[in-house]
């Protein structure tokens, strides 16, 4: 998809920090431009005035590139539809991980993002993990959500953050109570989404009963994007309607991606379901809804901006397609995620204005505007409480004041890291639209601290009635502070 150019304020930043991009076969992964923002340290935090003039005489700021290039997704369920397993793939193909294990391995290892003794032990999601990757040069935040009902409280602290979502479905299971659950989440939080229909490989797989039961059940106005080469057992890989080209996944653990022609067998399959992908975008997309009532030639270029445009407005859903755990399909879904899921700045986010009777306000979502950030998540850890923070404007950076806006304390930031499952990357500073954790701030979940140049507050995640009731009282006067911040 076409991109706006780079300002010579962002080809200044790229000159210092971009790196070559190397294989993740090898082992390694490309800094994205945030992230380089983000580690370079002083080179880039401290900006002379000629270089600060300079971007503001330019058409587009500093940071736009970079916002441009970060991607926050969540990944949801029902049970047992492969989310974890999808997760770590995708940190394998972007060279996070160098080694994949199952969910339930033989080695006794696990997944990376269930980090707890008890998920390794049951197999299953708990608490919802964040981390995050590099893809061809965007950065992508990504959080893990657990699919037991059970659990359904972490699904809706992480939908209340994120920009994006991708919707796992089962091929065989097909649309199922959790999953009708968790599509409701996304509504409720507006959340743009991708639908993957996993497990292709499984016998009794049929992709097409799954789109259906999408439109029925979940309402949703969707289509494929990819048509599967072969089911079940015969399941090679996929055709992809908006490129036309076919992709088959080799190597041991399906790194390498071969792009072929169509098969001839299968022209005229594919070309029903490019228009039926057409003709479904176009009911929503004005734009190629013209093209298409006018007879003229569609382009890939144009079916991708308007399959992104129609998605990012929440009138659309593209449904990918592949098996996670056979290896397939992951990389496509990558870039579809990147190619049709929005960036921070694309998104409209609100606050409330405490000094006028809680009128909204609309936030840019840049860094340039008075920091705003809330608390969505809670960690007691061995260093503590963690708190998980998603910035929604401005800046923050490590040893700064900052201002709970619930309780009006001002607090000090002592350390500012970005988490990979249970692993911590201390940084300097964080900008909008990303989500990074602090150690040694006292709060609550839900909370909305700010730099003290506004007074404004988030709204906080919806809290489901409880199924069952229990009293819990604390052992002792002491620890009676810690059960009122959850």
């Amino acid at each position: 998809m076409a991109r706006l150019s780079k300002s010579s304020a962002t080809r200044l930043l790229y000159t210092v920090c971009a790196a070559p991009p190397l294989s993740p076969s090898a082992g390694h992964h490309l800094q994205s431009p945030l992230a380089s923002l983000l580690l370079c340290g002083s080179q880039l935090r401290h900006f002379s005035s000629g270089n600060l003039a300079r971007a503001k005489d330019d058409k587009e700021p500093w940071w736009k590139e970079s916002m441009d290039r970060l991607r926050n997704i969540g990944i949801s369920a029902h049970i047992d539809s492969g989310k974890t397993t999808l997760t770590e793939r995708i940190l394998y193909y972007t060279g996070k991980i160098h080694e994949i294990h199952e969910v339930r391995g033989k080695d006794g290892v696990g997944a990376k993002m269930d980090s707890m003794d008890l998920e390794r032990e049951k197999g299953i999601t708990i608490q919802s993990a964040a981390t995050y990757c590099t893809w061809n040069g965007y950065q992508v935040n990504i959080i893990d959500t657990p699919g037991h009902v059970d659990f359904t409280i972490e699904v809706e602290r992480a939908l209340r953050v994120l920009d994006g979502a991708i919707l796992v479905l089962c091929s065989v299971g097909g649309v199922q109570s959790q999953s009708i659950t968790v599509d409701r989440q996304m509504r409720r939080y507006e959340v743009p989404r991708l639908a993957f229909i996993n497990k292709l490989d499984r016998m009794g797989a049929d992709p097409w009963k799954v789109l259906n039961q999408a439109r029925s059940k979940l309402r949703h106005h969707s289509a494929a994007v990819q048509v599967p080469i072969g089911l079940e057992e015969e399941f090679q890989g996929l055709v992809d309607l908006v490129q036309l080209k076919a992709y088959y996944f080799h190597g041991s653990s399906g790194e390498n991606v071969v792009a072929a022609e169509v098969p001839a067998n299968m022209e005229n399959l594919v070309t029903e379901k490019r228009r039926e992908l057409i003709e479904m975008v176009s009911e929503v997309d004005d734009k190629l809804a013209e093209s298409f009532l006018s007879d003229e030639p569609i382009s890939s270029a144009d079916l991708e901006e308007a399959i992104r445009r129609a998605t990012i407005a929440k009138k659309f859903v593209p449904v990918f397609m592949g098996s996670a755990f056979k290896n397939k399909g992951v990389q496509p879904l990558l870039d579809g995620v990147l190619s049709y899921l929005p960036c921070p700045i694309e998104v409209g986010n609100y606050a409330l204005d405490q000094n006028k009777k809680e009128e909204k306000v609309a936030l840019t979502g840049t860094p340039d505007g008075p920091l705003v950030a809330l608390a969505f998540k809670l960690e007691e850890g061995r260093f503590g409480q963690l708190t998980y923070l998603r910035i929604y404007e401005g800046v923050i950076r490590k040893g700064d004041f900052i201002i709970n806006v619930n309780t009006g304390k001002k607090v000090k930031v002592p350390r500012l890291v970005r988490m990979h499952s249970d692993e911590m990357e201390d940084i300097p500073e964080a900008h909008a639209g990303q989500i990074v954790a602090v150690f040694g701030v006292d709060c609550a979940s839900g909370d909305t601290f700010t730099d003290g140049k506004v007074k404004y507050t988030m709204t906080s995640m919806n809290v489901p009635d409880p199924v069952m009731s229990l009293a819990v009282s604390p052992v002792s006067k002491d620890s009676g502070d810690n059960f009122q911040k959850l």
